[in-house]
């Protein structure tokens, strides 16, 4: 016998485990649902921490003693400390089938500690995979129908996550801590969690977000509208844990604002070459030059034919090339019945059909000219399925910039119109009070005229650092309507004070975007559009902003052009200007 055997087996006979006990609270009321039993081994030696102790029972085949004398453990433990709420352990699912928790048996144990057995909730963890899911979901659904509810840990990080969520049908899954960690800065993770909301909603489940450190991933997560949360914010575990979650985490809770989500921008828009693909004829290398010239007349939109060697890409003819070669004299009689290849680039661009429209565009520029005119190959697999032409290449980067401007600014990356109109509503369906306010620059068209379009562009970029630089993350969402006009929805109590400091940093910074002689003039002189020499004061900022309360706008149209009409206000103040206006006609310059 080993000594890490000796040792396991002298913590199962001398029950030598103790439980941790960490709050699951309900995100809607602050209130404890429960808590979740964290075992741990001797403090003195290797087997403390869990994780070592079971690998340890699996290698000497006695992790069906550890894991019943570990939910003993948090049982007995529960009840003697007079927990509140229900109590949820972790049970890997081969273990649904040892006797200990077979139903009737399970229940019977409760019973002899006086805890119901609608109070417990078996954690099916996923360490290990399942490849037979019948026996398994007989055996929850038994427990289920004694009245012992089945939750399904860690989310994600297993090996079939959303095939066990199916079959198991559980009350309760846990998001694993990686896709909550940073949630309210990562779009992609914000996406994730959305959509297991989506299906929870949809399958009468209630998703626990587990590792919650940050007051701002909670805010997300409970905007999104996420039933449980648990983690270091809500309570770190103990041996006698809180009833309530901490002071943080309730303010939090407590706080009648919505959390700015963070902006996906361009990752909707990543569309790959299949957009672009042309199920276009092929030919073989024994094709005659003459065929392949009727097949181009046959398909007059064709730019091209590949030539293929069975299903593998060889090279391509372009139609300016056949057409020209032919037009000479005795063309088809010297090369008609001569093999294609004769016209054939050899080299042509070729692409998967995976390849993303942003990384082709830029294969398509290193190739050059000639793979613009000509087009390209695209591929599945390594096996011919079609062409592309630079032409509907370029159309489709037009349309996806002209999409994109609406989702993000290529400018200053901040969100465009429809997250913008995506915050405005949830502000206005939460019922939530907070203020739009409307930036924009006076005098800022003479400006571009005069100093060109990418000191324009400077302009406008440092108006966006300051306005980001001024706003409350967490609170103020800031998006660029387009040009120079910005939008920021505050929650923000001081949005005025940081409003006028917004002004301030912008009349102070924008002297160094005029020369010298035109700051110490005020302004400067440019032709106009008629063609007349103007006088015209240097830029400055305009700001509208209009409180919104409950029930006064319906939707974010409502609310933006009450904005805008605010900033119209603003413009009509001598110099760089704040105007609000308050509502119930009283109104403030």
């Amino acid at each position: 016998m080993t000594d890490m055997q000796s040792v396991l087996l002298d913590v199962i006979e001398l029950r030598k485990v103790t439980t941790l006990y960490q709050p699951i609270v309900n995100l809607h009321d602050g209130r404890v649902h429960g808590y979740e039993a964290l075992s741990r081994g001797p403090s003195n030696n290797s087997l403390h921490s869990p994780i070592i102790m079971l690998r340890a029972a699996d290698h000497f085949n006695l992790a069906a003693e550890v894991e019943r004398l570990c939910v003993e453990n948090a049982v007995r433990d529960f009840v003697k400390r007079r927990l509140a709420g229900k109590l949820f352990v972790n049970i890997r699912p081969g273990r649904l089938f040892d006797p200990f928790f077979q139903a009737g048996t399970l229940v019977d144990f409760l019973g002899r500690y006086g805890l119901g057995a609608g109070r417990m909730v078996l954690e099916i963890t996923e360490s290990d995979p399942v490849f037979e899911y019948a026996p398994l979901v007989k055996a929850a659904e038994s427990l289920r129908a004694s009245g012992i509810e089945i939750a399904m840990d860690d989310l994600g990080e297993g090996f079939s996550s959303l095939r066990l969520w199916s079959e198991l049908k559980p009350g309760y899954v846990k998001i694993d801590k990686h896709f909550v960690s940073g949630l309210n800065q990562d779009p992609v993770k914000l996406q994730f969690v959305r959509s297991l909301q989506h299906i929870a909603e949809n399958s009468q489940t209630l998703i626990i977000a587990e590792g919650i450190e940050m007051a701002s991933e909670l805010a997300v997560i409970k905007d999104l509208g996420i039933a449980f949360g648990q983690g270091y914010l809500i309570g770190r575990p103990a041996a006698r844990p809180s009833s309530v979650p901490s002071a943080e985490a309730a303010q939090c809770l407590a706080r009648s604002v919505i959390s700015v989500f963070p902006s996906d921008g361009m990752s909707r828009l990543q569309f790959d070459a299949r957009r672009v693909l042309i199920e276009a004829p092929s030919v073989d290398m024994n094709t005659s030059s003459e065929r392949v010239l009727e097949i181009l007349q046959e398909h007059e939109s064709l730019h091209a034919v590949a030539v293929v060697n069975g299903d593998i890409p060889l090279g391509m003819i372009s139609r300016p090339v056949m057409f020209d070669r032919f037009t000479r004299y005795y063309a088809r009689e010297l090369f008609g019945r001569k093999s294609c290849t004769l016209f054939m680039d050899s080299s042509p661009l070729v692409v998967d059909i995976g390849t993303l429209i942003s990384e082709l565009s830029e294969l398509v520029v290193r190739k050059g000219k000639q793979a613009f005119s000509d087009g390209f190959i695209i591929t599945e697999n390594g096996r011919y399925r079609g062409l592309g032409s630079g032409y509907d290449l370029m159309r489709e980067i037009t349309e996806i910039q002209v999409v994109a401007a609406r989702y993000a600014s290529p400018l200053t990356l901040l969100p465009g119109n429809v997250p913008i109109h995506e915050h405005t509503d949830r502000l206005l369906a939460a019922g939530v009070s907070f203020v739009a306010a409307y930036f924009d620059l006076d005098n800022f068209k003479p400006y571009n005229d005069a100093y060109g379009y990418r000191k324009g562009d400077d302009m406008i970029k440092l108006l966006a650092r300051i306005i980001v630089e001024q706003c409350d993350p967490n609170l103020d969402f800031v998006g660029h309507i387009g040009g120079d006009d910005f939008i920021v929805l505050f929650q923000s109590a001081d949005w005025e004070l940081r409003c006028r400091e917004i002004i301030k940093m912008f009349d102070e910074m924008r002297f160094s975007m005029f020369m010298p002689e035109h700051v110490e003039q005020g302004g400067y002189e440019s032709e106009d559009r008629r063609g007349r020499i103007v006088f015209h004061s240097l830029v400055m900022l305009s700001i509208g902003a209009v409180p919104v309360r409950q029930g006064y706008f319906r939707q974010h149209l409502e609310v933006e052009r009450a904005a805008s009409m605010a900033k119209k206000m603003a413009k009509k103040a001598d110099g760089s200007s704040l105007f609000v206006e308050r509502r119930h006609g009283e109104s403030k310059q």
